[in-house]
């Protein structure tokens, strides 16, 4: 599954401000039974407005790990929280098939 949430930065911040505390928070849920990486992408036109996707092998494991209160991830949320705004965007299901091409000419 896929949690996907959006990030706006605040006037007098930037994204790469919120980019270190995302990499640092990243790398302790990551540890956890079930995840599978994150990606942060910056929207093109708008350098303040980021998308933030978390991939978890099931809703189940990201709400296992939701219910455990990492002090150290609490604390760098808590640092990052001055300097921007979250709205959370959803929880996603993979889909049950997906089409992409092939890169070479069959």
């Amino acid at each position: 599954m896929k949690y996907i949430f959006e990030v706006r930065i605040k006037p007098g911040y930037s994204a790469e401000d919120y980019a270190d505390a995302w990499v640092r928070a990243s790398r302790l849920i990551q540890r956890a039974p079930g995840a599978l990486g994150t990606e942060l992408h910056r929207k093109i036109g708008d350098p303040n407005a980021l998308i933030a996707i978390a991939h978890w092998a099931s809703k189940a494991d990201r709400d296992a790990r939701e219910a455990r209160h990492d002090p150290e991830v609490l604390a760098i949320i808590r640092s990052a929280a001055p300097f921007v705004e979250i709205r959370p965007v959803g929880e996603f299901e993979e889909p049950e098939w997906v089409v992409k091409p092939s890169t070479s000419e069959d």
